[in-house]
């Protein structure tokens, strides 16, 4: 099983999947856990170039390398993984580059870069997508103590634009399933499990 989770920072990804990781465990499933950029050695090295660079970085130089360590983390880790039976579970895919590149900085149109997550991802296509949906202002709040890497000191037009994103592809990808993360953390979880075992 491929899972994928997608939201803006803040939204609580990662606490969702170290709950799950830790559900499957519990059942007794292996579960592999995987962040994008990243993963693999070449992936890391090019998330350093993305999160810690410079903000004169070009938009399509920086979907290009989002696709590059997303090429290198899925024919590397995760092909294999899944071709074995595994339960593979990833913090960010490609949906995040349409949200973020596509609507967020517009640096090349949708269609362009929906081929590119083809090629990218080896035509790879997650079993269920977790959105956890959360205003923008929300997620600010919720962040402001921590320090911003390049892209989160995009601003707010730009993330009221990648909120916009993740709303269209929930209304569009029939994988996605839509979550308030406005919930308490347990409540969430629960609603994720739920629909795990309906698939399981």
């Amino acid at each position: 099983m491929f899972i994928t989770f997608e939201g803006i920072d803040g939204s609580g990804k990662s606490t969702q999947i170290q709950l799950l990781k830790e559900y499957f465990h519990h059942k007794g499933l292996s579960c592999y856990v995987f962040r994008e950029p990243g993963g693999t050695v070449i992936s890391e090295e090019i998330r350093k170039i993305l999160l810690e660079g410079g903000d004169e970085m070009n938009p399509v130089t920086e979907l290009l390398l989002f696709s590059s360590a997303r090429s290198q983390l899925i024919s590397q880790e995760v092909l294999p993984l899944i071709r074995k039976g595994e339960i593979v579970m990833l913090d960010r895919f490609y949906d995040s580059t349409v949200a973020y590149q596509g609507y967020g900085r517009q640096s090349v149109s949708l269609q362009d870069i929906h081929q590119l997550n083809t090629i990218a991802s080896h035509h790879t296509v997650p079993d269920v997508t977790f959105y956890l949906k959360l205003p923008p202002n929300v997620a600010a709040d919720r962040t402001e103590t921590q320090e911003k890497d390049r892209m989160e000191r995009a601003g707010e037009s730009f993330f009221k634009r990648v909120a916009e994103g993740f709303d269209n592809l929930s209304k569009q990808e029939e994988r996605f399933k839509t979550i308030d993360a406005h919930k308490p953390v347990e409540q969430i979880h629960q609603q994720i499990v739920n629909l795990i075992e309906s698939m399981l």
